[in-house]
């Protein structure tokens, strides 16, 4: 675009489902056409399924009968630090160009864009001048693999600019207004459809992350209560197995319970209601449980039918009950969450699920496999398959350092190089003060290690020398991404998590 009050093309849109577009028109394909930097700076949030924060964003432009057909998108979190912005948006496009071609589409063309809120003192003209360098240094990097950005929009304030615009004077200093949500073209065709736009990934993540309420206490000191008991029997080979029955047992019980409660309005107050039928006691029972592999491998078959919406709102209410020092824990849950909200079609849950699991340990490999089957667009079929077998014929108890055998087959395990390039969006952050607790473990290593366990009464810390040990802040990852996420076709490195659709 180089006129901003005329078009240089239309934009055909037929990928408000955040899926890559079909390569031709369908008897029920909804087409709409944008021509402007407005309409493309409204088409946004129906281009990711959410409303972008402090995102930097590339969507893939393919040729199609003289027309752009949008493609893949890649967002990636903005960097605090601008020495950090050429790795970033080197990132990107490599990441989006490298997943397009592997669907089988070099993209032609490129859009970029740019989200930031002012920050105190700061106007939505102020951060439109700082990202200005960004902007230009993804547009550089695009041009490097021959793909060029044909427009650039920096979006804050409830306002866009353009960075692309040759024309002095064609476009106000201050901007020009978004339009108001829900009133384009693409709004309507979008919920002609049926597709929602959600809120942000900061929303989403608050329904994933540990209380930080008075509560929390009470849950800490339940998690405590029964970790004396239970603990010590997973680390026996005769009584992990009836620990394993007993979790699953109750799992079942709860998502049955949540099954028949009554519906209430709103993501938030549907929360609260699973919190307040759900006992510390209980979700403590389940957290601990939950950390041998074989019994997370059983919980993950609910993932289909009447009691997969249950099962996925267990998981998440149990992911928020990893407080104070048991965050580690929290990996089983939010993995569980994110594989059924994948198996579910719920693809931005599931990442970003997935994407927490392995902030709280990057070592787990059941999230990591799901996340990189979820990023390169596969069929979760192939892994219910799996997991309906198992649940018919169950298998004998596997080592917990591992993911079930079968599901390892059908997600196929990264190689080394792979997991380098294709990791997860992850925000780890600190692990508190060297007194982690680390999972209870069955396998051999971990009964080896109960040798030197400490007295009863003391809290257990990280003492498996092979395993990630505790980390202060100046030794957390940095996660560029705000939600720091890798969808299909991004290629995020181990401090700076992409994702990319389609």
């Amino acid at each position: 675009m180089t006129n901003h009050s005329e078009t240089a093309g239309p934009f055909e849109s037929n990928d408000i489902s955040g899926q890559e577009p079909p390569t031709g028109p369908t008897e029920h394909a909804t087409q709409v056409t944008l021509r402007t930097p407005a309409e493309l700076a409204d088409a946004l949030p129906y281009l990711l399924g959410y409303r972008p924060e402090d995102s930097m964003v590339l969507v893939a432009l393919h040729d199609h009968a003289g027309r752009g057909r949008f493609g893949g998108r890649a967002r990636l979190g903005i960097p605090a630090n601008d020495e950090d912005w050429e790795a970033a948006a080197r990132q990107l496009a490599r990441g989006l160009v490298t997943g397009s071609e592997r669907r089988g589409g070099r993209p032609e063309r490129m859009v970029a864009y740019v989200c930031q809120e002012p920050g105190p003192g700061e106007s939505g003209r102020d951060v439109k001048r700082r990202l200005e360098g960004l902007a230009h240094l993804m547009r550089t990097e695009c041009g490097n693999l021959d793909v060029p950005v044909i427009e650039a929009l920096c979006i804050s304030d409830g306002r866009f600019w353009s960075y692309c615009c040759p024309v002095e004077g064609c476009c106000p200093e201050d901007g020009s207004p978004m339009g108001l949500p829900g009133t384009s073209v693409l709004a309507a065709a979008a919920t002609y459809a049926g597709i929602q736009v959600r809120g942000t990934l900061r929303e989403l993540r608050a329904r994933l992350q540990p209380w930080e309420t008075g509560a929390a206490l009470e849950q800490e000191i339940a998690l405590d209560a029964v970790g004396m008991s239970l603990v010590p029997r997973m680390l026996e080979e005769t009584s992990r197995l009836e620990v394993a029955e007993e979790t699953i047992a109750l799992a079942g019980r709860i998502i049955r319970r949540y099954a028949t409660a009554a519906p209430v309005p709103g993501t938030h107050s549907a929360d609260v209601r699973d919190d307040d039928l759900l006992a510390d006691d209980e979700a403590a029972t389940l957290i601990l449980g939950l950390q041998d592999r074989t019994t997370r491998d059983k919980a993950a078959a609910w993932m289909e039918g009447d009691e997969a919406g249950p099962a996925l709102r267990l998981w998440r209410a149990l992911a928020r009950r990893c407080v104070g020092p048991y965050g580690e824990h929290a990996a089983a849950p939010l993995t569980l969450a994110g594989w059924v909200a994948w198996s579910l079609g719920d693809e931005l849950e599931a990442r970003e699920a997935l994407a927490m699991a392995l902030g709280a340990d990057p070592d787990y490999l059941f999230a990591r496999l799901l996340h990189q089957a979820c990023n390169e667009g596969l069929d979760p079929e192939s892994v219910r398959r799996c997991l309906r077998a198992e649940r018919a014929e169950p298998e004998p108890a596997q080592p917990t350092d591992q993911a079930a055998p079968a599901a390892r087959t059908a997600l196929a395990e990264p190689s080394e190089a792979d997991t380098q390039q294709s990791d997860e969006r992850a925000d780890p952050g600190a692990r508190k003060g060297g007194q982690r607790r680390r999972r209870a473990r069955g396998d051999k290593a971990s009964r080896a290690r109960q040798d030197r366990r400490r007295p009863v009464g003391s809290r257990p810390r990280t003492t498996d020398a092979t395993g990630p040990g505790p980390r202060g802040p100046a030794a957390t990852r940095t996660r560029a991404a705000a939600a720091g996420d890798a969808t299909h076709g991004g290629a995020p490195s181990d401090s700076r998590h992409s994702e990319a659709d389609g």
